[in-house]
Order: structure tokens, then C-alpha cells, then sequence
């Protein structure tokens, strides 16, 4: 059974979600205090963390960085801000996904399971010669452009031999990113490959995650040279900038 600890200070939301998940033949696991949660996040080791942004004590930020390493679940962050800034620190400390209140259960049932069964079965990797991106045998695909190496079987990412922590949303799209070099992907393509749903036209996920990637691989977010932004349609992976 698909465990879930749910971390919201909101009694009666919390009391909604966790009675509607069991019926959903979800084990859940409540929590209403951040001082608590990291204990029983890394106790419990649950297949997904669904986690508010402000809550007393701990803040939503501060349990995802504690928790991020010592676990392997998906953590889904729940909040009422729209701005922009929220959604990248969260990303930055290892949210895999954003869901803004208020809440209705069988959208966020949806958006669950498909973060649940989001794997990597991503497309396999082709030879770029002219790009320099190289292949390893089937069983351990990776691309290598300059001083970045993506292996995908290991999920890891490192650039100028230095381990890069990604989420596995960021690693997602990096690997999408760099399978498709020199081409634009739209913000369609991407929002639909990564968290499986239409993209609005408002969504900022994507973008939020993009500045983040931008952050980690040494890619100047104001003036970026490796993943950059075409206006109007979507983001470029440039392979020879690494």
C-alpha cells in the first residue's frame, strides 16, 4: 500500500485529505506540527511527503531540506502563495512538484498519482557527434557534453567532475533537455513530459524549475549561455556551453 505522510497545520484540511486519501486505499500518515515532521518523515520513509509551505514551528522549506537527503520520497509542497520566489526555494531545497490552495481532492488525487508514477522512461539516448554527447552501452545510458555527464540508470548529474543534487523533476528535465540539444521545447512539451498535464498557460512551474537547473549548473540566471530561454515558445539546450 502507497504510504503518504501528510504534513498540514490546518485540522480540518487535514482531517479532509487524510479521510479522503484512505478511501483511495492510501496508508496516511497526519502531521500538524513542523518541529514534528522531519522525525516522522524520515521514520517512516513514505512513498510521498505532501508538505504546506507555512506551518508553526518548521517552516514547509526548512522539513524538505532537513528531510531531502535521508529519503527517497516524492515531496509535493501545498501553497497559497503564487509568487514565484516560494516556488523556486522549494525547488532549490528538493520539492518534486507545487500545488496551489486552495485544494480539491480529486485534482490533488490526480496530481499524486501521476507524480507517483512518474518515471524515468525517458527517451533513449541518441549519438550527437557533431555535439559531442556520448553513449554508454544500452544498460547505463548517459550524455556527455564538455564537463557535463548525465547518467540516467544512476540518476546522477556532474559537471566538472562535481556532484550536482538534482530532484529527480529537475533530473527529468535536464535529461529531456539534453536529449533533444540544439532544438527548442516548448513549455507544452515540456509541462506534459515532466508532470503529465496540459499546460495552462499560467503554469510557472517549469520555468521556476528551469532557474533552478540554471542555479545549480552554473548557468547564469540572468544571462544564461547553457539552457536559454527562446521567448514565446520554450527553452534550448545549448551542448557546446558545457
Amino acid at each position: 500500500m502507497t504510504k503518504i505522510v501528510l504534513v498540514e497545520d490546518d485540522a480540518k484540511l487535514c482531517d479532509l485529505l487524510g479521510d479522503y486519501f484512505r478511501q483511495q486505499q492510501f496508508e496516511v500518515i497526519t502531521v500538524t506540527d513542523g518541529n514534528e515532521a522531519p522525525a516522522v518523515i524520515i521514520r517512516e520513509q513514505p512513498d510521498l511527503v505532501i508538505l504546506d509551505l507555512m506551518l508553526p514551528g518548521m517552516d514547509g522549506l526548512s522539513v524538505c531540506r532537513k528531510v531531502r537527503a535521508k529519503v527517497k520520497s516524492k515531496i509535493m509542497m501545498l501553497t497559497a502563495s503564487d509568487d514565484d520566489i516560494d516556488h523556486v526555494a522549494g525547488l532549490e531545497v528538493g520539492a518534486d512538484d507545487f500545488v496551489n490552495k486552495p485544494i480539491k481532492p480529486r485534482v490533488l488525487l490526480a496530481r499524486i498519482r501521476m507524480l507517483l508514477r512518474r518515471d524515468l522512461n525517458m527517451p533513449s539516448p541518441a549519438e550527437f557527434s557533431a555535439s559531442g554527447a556520448g553513449v554508454q552501452v544500452a544498460t547505463d545510458p548517459q550524455y556527455r557534453y564538455g564537463a557535463l555527464t548525465i547518467n540516467q540508470r544512476r540518476r546522477t548529474c556532474e559537471l566538472a567532475g562535481q556532484s550536482i543534487c538534482l530532484t529527480d523533476s529537475e533530473f527529468r528535465l535536464l535529461w529531456l533537455l539534453a536529449s533533444q540539444p540544439d532544438e527548442v521545447l516548448t513549455r507544452d512539451y515540456l509541462v506534459m513530459e515532466t508532470r503529465g498535464i496540459q499546460y495552462d498557460g499560467l503554469d510557472r512551474t517549469i520555468d521556476n524549475k528551469i532557474v533552478s537547473l540554471r542555479k545549480k549548473l552554473d548557468d547564469n540566471p540572468s544571462l544564461p549561455r547553457k539552457i536559454i530561454t527562446v521567448r514565446g515558445k520554450g527553452y534550448l539546450f545549448v551542448p557546446d556551453r558545457w
